[in-house]
Order: C-alpha cells, then sequence, then structure tokens
C-alpha cells in the first residue's frame, strides 16, 4: 500500500472533513484575507486531513500532482537530488505553508517532501479549487498572490545567501525562521530545530562541519546560546548586522 493510502487509510470518513473557517491558520495558508461568507464557500474544498508520521512522505519527487497541502501542524522539508548525485534541500515548511505549488505547471511534484516530525495536512484538490477559483475571482486572486510571495520568498533568499560567508547565511537564516515562528504566534528569539545541522548545510550550502563552526562562532561572540537543537537569540541586533554586513 503506498503511503497516502496508508494514511488515508487510517481515519475515518467523518474524521476527514476539515472547514476553513474553524481553522486558526486560516489568515496564513489558502484562505487568507477572506470573509466569513467567502469561508462558507471554501467548506467542501478541503475535504481531507493526513497525517503524515516523521521521516514519512507527503509525496515524491515525479509522483502526479493532484492536491496542494496545506501544514496544519509540523514541519516538513523539500529536497532533490542533483544530476550528479548530491542531495539538496529547498526549504523548510511550517504550519501555515503550503506544499506542491511546484507542481502546478508539469503536473508531477518536483521534488520530496518529507515530515520532520509527525505532521497533519489539509488536502486541498487542486481540480476543485481550479474550478471554483475560475468561478470566484477573490480566491483567483488569492491563488496567484500564493504562487507569487512563494517564489519571491524563495529568490529572495538565493540572492541573500549566495555571497555570504558562513556566519551571514546561518544568521539570515535563523531570522527568516524566527521572522516566520513570529507570524504564527510563537517566540522569535527561543526556537527549537526541527531539522538537523546536516539538512540546515544542505539548505544554505554548507558543509556540516562549517555549519556547526559558525553556530559555535556566534555563540561564543555572545549573539546565540546553543544547546543542541535549542536555539535561543541574545542578541537581535546583532544577528541582523551579521545577516546585512555593510
Amino acid at each position: 500500500m503506498s503511503d497516502r493510502s496508508e494514511a488515508l487509510a487510517s481515519y475515518p470518513e467523518p474524521a476527514l472533513k476539515a472547514v476553513c473557517g474553524n481553522c486558526t491558520l486560516r489568515e496564513l495558508c489558502l484562505p487568507y484575507g477572506l470573509s466569513a461568507d467567502d469561508l462558507d464557500r471554501m467548506d467542501g474544498l478541503v475535504t481531507l486531513r493526513r497525517s503524515v508520521a516523521r521521516g514519512r512522505s507527503l509525496f515524491r519527487r515525479s509522483d502526479p500532482f493532484e492536491a496542494l497541502y496545506s501544514v496544519r501542524s509540523g514541519f516538513f522539508k523539500t529536497c532533490i537530488t542533483t544530476e550528479d548525485g548530491r542531495d539538496q534541500v529547498t526549504g523548510f515548511h511550517m504550519a501555515g505553508d503550503l506544499l506542491g505549488l511546484d507542481a502546478i505547471g508539469r503536473e508531477r511534484h518536483n521534488c520530496d517532501a518529507i515530515a520532520l516530525e509527525d505532521s497533519q495536512v489539509c488536502v486541498v484538490a487542486f481540480s476543485r479549487l481550479e474550478r471554483l477559483a475560475r468561478e470566484y475571482e477573490p480566491l483567483q486572486r488569492q491563488l496567484h498572490q500564493l504562487m507569487s510571495r512563494e517564489i519571491a520568498h524563495d529568490q529572495s533568499m538565493m540572492l541573500l545567501l549566495g555571497g555570504m560567508r558562513a556566519e551571514a547565511r546561518i544568521a539570515t537564516f535563523l531570522i527568516d525562521l524566527a521572522t516566520r515562528l513570529v507570524q504564527r504566534g510563537f517566540s522569535g528569539s527561543a526556537m527549537v530545530l526541527r531539522m538537523t545541522r546536516e539538512e540546515i548545510g544542505l539548505y544554505l550550502g554548507m558543509t556540516l562541519e562549517t555549519v556547526s563552526r559558525s553556530f559555535s562562532k556566534l555563540q561564543l561572540d555572545g549573539v546565540l546560546e546553543v544547546r543542541q537543537r535549542q536555539i535561543r537569540i541574545i542578541d537581535q541586533d546583532a544577528l541582523l548586522r551579521i545577516a546585512t554586513p555593510a
């Protein structure tokens, strides 16, 4: 049985219903900015919730594109294998993020999405979304904004990281992560990293040793307090200066 079939089979049908209007994440994912009446129209668009155990895949590269996935809880990484066989992490995704936008054009997924901890997603059937978006302009506009936002974020991260030294890359990564956590109502100064240092390196284009040295240097300089995966930002201004050198 496939990962998808196993996940869906583990839930009775009534438990799979999810109503966007009652979701605490509604302002972070698909229905952002929609009124109560608008949200009523969304009911039925999100028909399933799916659980994905730590280390299991939500989808794999070249899987047929059927749905978008709104992360309800947990954490995912997306990754690809390059032509020369190297692994490359392309992003980390938390509650409120949408997964699967990359597959809209080719109708097949371009990457693997792997759960970094036990997670749950809302499944948005793309055929229904597309049909409703044609009938309902605000939803179509919102979908375009979501796609634009994802592209802009990825581009800005790549541009920022391209010419940076190691500590600046780590600082930029932590600031971006902290900003996203604050948007979700969590602390922006104390966090638990769901990804390993090796995975951070695969995202930032750094070796594991360089990632570890950079964290140690930032701790030695009094910018961070590091206890394994627990990170506390002690000097926010210094971290910002490191991320945006003159």
